[in-house]
């Protein structure tokens, strides 16, 4: 496997490095927006305006490549996500912001998009285990990325042109691989409704994941700060939600392959929410005697681990159960269909939950969440109710994954390499019909 990688690992290196500077950016918008005094619901827009953006990205991007080739549309996305960031460090308006965050959406799936149909092209071997180091690198770099923020904090210009550097280094080691770039992506999708008919709790778990995920990267560095936390504390509070989702998500997947996942899929939203309950009981107790020492640090960064853990990890579990009720002809554009729903999750997320804190204060942000997970949790119980499970034995196997792009489902290696299937779904470059 090592010379696979080896042959990959200016993908891997670029990649990094403009999730690291994308994963940085965010953090750091929510802490100055929040500095300069934008209410919270305002805030959560601005990083809606980021999944409507990745959205619209998913329409965009396959004609762009097809058009002008993928290390062009790299290298102008790289340069576009420089850009943004750039001006949003300069001109502190949260209507240019959103429509700069607006622009960084489709930049990254862009990005994402560009690299995954490289890498797809490249691995033909241990595509499994490829699989997941891309997935791991990918989640690691988000991490990575809150750690920069307290070189410069988020008050000046100067954690912006971080951020812009890092876009810009990026494009480096892509610009310059020798790899062969592939064909052009396609991008057919399964309806919704006919995915619903299919896997109704996939599809489910996909969107409302969405939604909580979206939230926790849109707004928890600001719940960070409401909470009593410095900027610094509060990017690393971001830090250690991501680690949890890094390293939580494959014992979560793994146990998953020996249990009805949809019963796994129940546990880990009601583990959701017992966790945000125990860290809201633990900011409710720092807050009443105003001492973190006295309550212990250490169980605040547990529990936000652990709850980030669970999280994180509801995502994989969807499409895990997805794939387990689909036959192999439909599990490629069924897997597209569950991204562009996640995305649609994400979007709602950081607007309802900023509106939630204008109304209930910091709190509003767990409580959110909860929320979800209730919902999520019902839904889920009631199809254990109404559904028999799949046998164990036509299971596929738990992959860790994380929402990226299109391109990524045919590179997962439960993906059949087979020609794509009619659909009613639309051709590449159309505008699918979304019928939640």
């Amino acid at each position: 496997m090592l010379p696979t990688v080896l042959s990959i690992q200016s993908l891997l290196l670029g990649m990094g490095i403009l999730l690291a500077g994308s994963g940085m950016l965010s953090t750091l918008l929510g802490l100055r927006a929040h500095s300069e005094g934008m209410a919270t619901g305002m805030i959560g827009l601005i990083m809606s305006g980021f999944y409507l953006g990745y959205i619209l990205g998913t329409l965009l991007m396959p004609g762009l490549i097809a058009r002008v080739g993928h290390v062009r549309v790299f290298a102008a996305m790289a340069a576009l996500s420089a850009a943004a960031a750039l001006l949003q460090g300069l001109w502190l308006n949260d209507w240019a912001w959103l429509g700069l965050r607006i622009v960084s959406g489709v930049a990254l799936l862009g990005l994402y998009m560009v690299i995954e149909s490289w890498l797809n092209n490249q691995v033909s071997h241990f595509r499994g285990q490829i699989f997941g180091i891309y997935m791991m690198v990918s989640l690691v770099a988000l991490g990575i990325g809150q750690f920069l923020i307290g070189l410069y904090g988020a008050q000046g210009l100067e954690s912006f042109m971080v951020v812009g550097l890092l876009f810009a280094l990026g494009l480096v080691p892509v610009a310059l691989t020798r790899a062969i770039p592939p064909a052009p992506v396609q991008t057919a999708r399964l309806s919704v409704r006919a995915l619903y008919a299919l896997a109704p709790t996939g599809l489910a778990g996909a969107l409302l994941s969405g939604t909580v995920t979206g939230t926790l990267w849109g707004l928890a560095a600001v719940y960070g700060i409401k909470i009593g936390l410095d900027t610094s504390h509060a990017a690393v509070f971001v830090a250690v939600l991501i680690f949890g989702g890094a390293f939580l998500q494959w014992p979560i997947g793994k146990l998953s392959d020996h249990y009805d996942r949809r019963k796994v899929l129940a546990w880990l939203a009601i583990s959701g929410i017992g966790a945000g309950l125990v860290l809201l009981g633990v900011m409710a107790l720092q807050a009443k005697i105003s001492n973190l020492e006295a309550v212990g640090p250490g169980l605040m960064w547990l529990c936000t681990w652990v709850f980030g853990g669970f999280l994180f990890s509801i995502y994989a579990i969807s499409v895990a159960q997805t794939h387990d009720r689909l036959a192999n002809h439909q599990v490629l554009e069924a897997t597209r269909t569950l991204l562009l729903v996640n995305g649609i999750g994400a979007m709602i997320g950081p607007l309802s939950a900023g509106l939630f804190m204008d109304w209930f204060g910091a709190s509003g942000f767990v409580w959110f969440i909860v929320l979800i997970l209730v919902a999520l949790s019902s839904f889920t119980v009631w199809r254990i109710r109404v559904d028999p499970p799949v046998p164990t034995e036509e299971k596929v196997n738990f992959v860790v994954t994380t929402r990226t792009s299109a391109a990524a489902a045919e590179w997962d290696p439960r993906t059949p390499d087979v020609a794509p299937i009619e659909s009613d779904a639309p051709a590449s470059g159309q505008t699918p019909e979304v019928t939640p």
